[in-house]
């Protein structure tokens, strides 16, 4: 019997071979057909480009769309550089130097994570704003009057670049945190015996071995600068999620809406085809096996100094002064925070992360060992569509997945009705399990991508042995490939967590009836400058995170194979 169609060509031959085989191209075409699934909701967003537009998206065309382009260039780029060297710059200081506070700056480094960004903007407006605290106070010591100084605005795009660089910084610094965690000590130590100083050590050595990790946690902290909207709104900056949102709610135009999200998924694409062209064929795993303990450059005087300073900042300025205000004005308000009705939507947000970063992992996983072991470019290319629907605000995924959910639940009712005189309801439209559907198509990419970083650093010669060694697919995957990728498997579930407890467009829209949660709470009073009381559901968003980021830190510190990471 010949090969499958497919480029494949089992090893060996007779019935062993053949079953082989078809049992790769089952799992291709499940494969194929999970990534179809999840892209129906971007594939609904570039639809509209089939539709026709009108005055409105003319408009738009003529006098927002530069606008639009520019600012969210900038923002990508500023974003991009300071979430770099955040992220980058604290990873390696933790992982491979001593200085003091190291050990306490390997968790509260990631702690900005559980904040969402545009809380943590609402905080400094008022904070730095001409009636906050610290203008008050500059003009009661200097004795200047409102118009006799200059103090930057914070409601600027420079201000949104500097809020993105706080709070998404953790998504670089956890991958390449768990990407140096994974190197081996041999490659590092052949650099230092050819003469290579722990400085050029870093750059021509462990610098390029986690490029896959760094290029991945950049990505990721970029489409969520891209889709955000709750902090771009608020500073006032015009960028492709304000656009949309005004098309779509403001202007009652999906198609201009649609179009515009089609616009940003473009963009997002060529990033991301850019990133992995560069990459080329360049390899990234380690050509050893034998892993020991890191070396840990012990700094002095003023290098300890400047170590301490480095990661101080992100973490002060990210976490804790932004917390710190929350809990002055949480004390002003007197709120309970232990009433019932917020553990009530503390249990909701548990419940929907929880479930959704379970699903989401579980699918990234399955895709991408998928396509480890059979790439054919039908599931790669349904696999990419997939994972840019974390550049599309959560409003539109969600209206691209209630518009056939709802027209399947009136069929189904109406057909009901007709035959058996009894009504279905809605099924799927507002339910739990449609909302965990969003919540994968939303952040697939950030699962996804972390697990490929992972599977990029194991090579292939061990799928290989096992095979060899007589070990099928699935015993493959779970006792050889699964442990070597513990620390990236729990950091995608780390951060698919975070994220869904800080989702907020799509679980307004999609949440069932009566089911709210803590970032919906958060935004309705925070949007209605009732900052003071959003600072309560805004301060139990962040303590509940702060277990699994703790939890989940240390479990990746001791996930380095051979040795212990601390």
């Amino acid at each position: 019997m010949s090969a499958p169609a497919i480029g494949y060509q089992p090893t060996g031959s007779g019935p062993s071979a053949v079953r082989r085989s078809r049992r790769r191209l089952l799992t291709a075409l499940a494969a194929l057909a999970v990534a179809g699934l999840l892209s129906l909701p971007v594939l609904g967003v570039l639809e509209s480009f089939l539709e026709p537009g009108g005055d409105s998206w003319s408009r738009v065309l003529d006098q927002n769309l530069p606008q639009f382009i520019g600012n969210t260039f900038r923002l990508v780029f500023f974003t991009g550089l300071g979430v770099l060297f955040g992220g980058v710059a604290t990873a390696w200081l933790v992982t491979m130097c001593r200085f003091p506070g190291r050990r306490w700056f390997e968790w509260l480094l990631i702690l900005p994570l559980a904040a969402p960004a545009y809380i943590i903007a609402y905080v400094y407006t008022d904070f730095l704003q001409h009636s906050g605290a610290v203008q008050s106070l500059f003009r009661d010591v200097t004795g200047l009057g409102p118009r006799d100084y200059w103090f930057p605005n914070i409601r600027s795009l420079e201000g949104a670049v500097v809020v993105f660089t706080l709070v998404l910084y953790p998504y670089v610094y956890l991958l390449t945190r768990a990407a140096f965690l994974e190197q081996s000590i041999c490659v590092l130590e052949a650099s230092r015996t050819l003469g290579r100083s722990a400085w050029a050590s870093f750059w021509k050595v462990a610098l390029p071995l986690a490029r896959p990790a760094i290029a991945t946690g950049t990505a990721l902290a970029l489409m969520e600068a891209l889709a955000d909207f709750g902090t771009v709104a608020h500073f006032g900056v015009p960028t492709f999620t304000t656009g949309i949102y005004r098309a779509w709610f403001d202007m009652s135009d999906p198609v201009s809406a649609g179009r515009l999200a089609s616009l940003l998924l473009l963009f997002v694409a060529v990033l991301m085809w850019l990133e992995r062209h560069q990459r080329g064929v360049a390899k990234y795993h380690e050509t050893t096996n034998v892993v020991r303990d890191l070396p840990r450059f012990r700094l002095r005087g003023w290098k300890a100094a400047a170590a301490f300073v480095i990661c101080a900042l992100p973490v002060t300025f990210g976490f804790l002064l932004p917390v710190g205000l929350m809990l002055h004005l949480h004390a002003i308000n007197e709120h309970e925070i232990f009433s019932p009705r917020y553990l009530t939507l503390l249990g909701n947000t548990f419940t929907l992360g929880s479930i959704a970063a379970v699903v989401a992992v579980s699918v990234s996983l399955f895709l991408a060992y998928s396509l480890r072991r059979l790439p054919i470019w039908p599931t790669r290319l349904a696999t990419r569509i997939a994972s840019l629907g974390y550049a599309v605000p959560g409003s539109v995924i969600a209206v691209g997945i209630l518009i056939p959910l709802a027209g399947f639940d009136n069929a189904l009712d109406r057909w009901l009705r007709a035959e058996f005189g009894v009504s279905s309801g809605l099924l799927f439209t507002g339910t739990i399990a449609a909302l965990i559907f969003a919540y994968v198509v939303r952040f697939l990419a950030v699962s996804l991508n972390t697990v490929e970083a992972s599977f990029g650093k194991i090579s292939r010669s061990m799928d290989d042995a096992a095979v060899t060694l007589g070990a099928g697919a699935t015993r493959t995957f779970g006792r050889v490939l699964l442990p070597l990728m513990r620390g990236s498997v729990l950091t995608a579930l780390l951060l698919v967590f975070v994220d869904v407890m800080k989702e907020l467009p799509a679980t307004l829209i999609m949440r069932p009836f009566n089911y709210d949660t803590l970032a919906v709470q958060a935004y309705r009073l925070a949007s209605d400058e009732r900052l003071a009381e959003a600072a309560t559901p805004s301060l139990m968003i962040v303590g509940a995170g702060l277990l699994p980021v703790i939890l989940l830190s240390r479990t990746i510190m001791r996930s380095r194979r051979g040795g212990r990471g601390h």
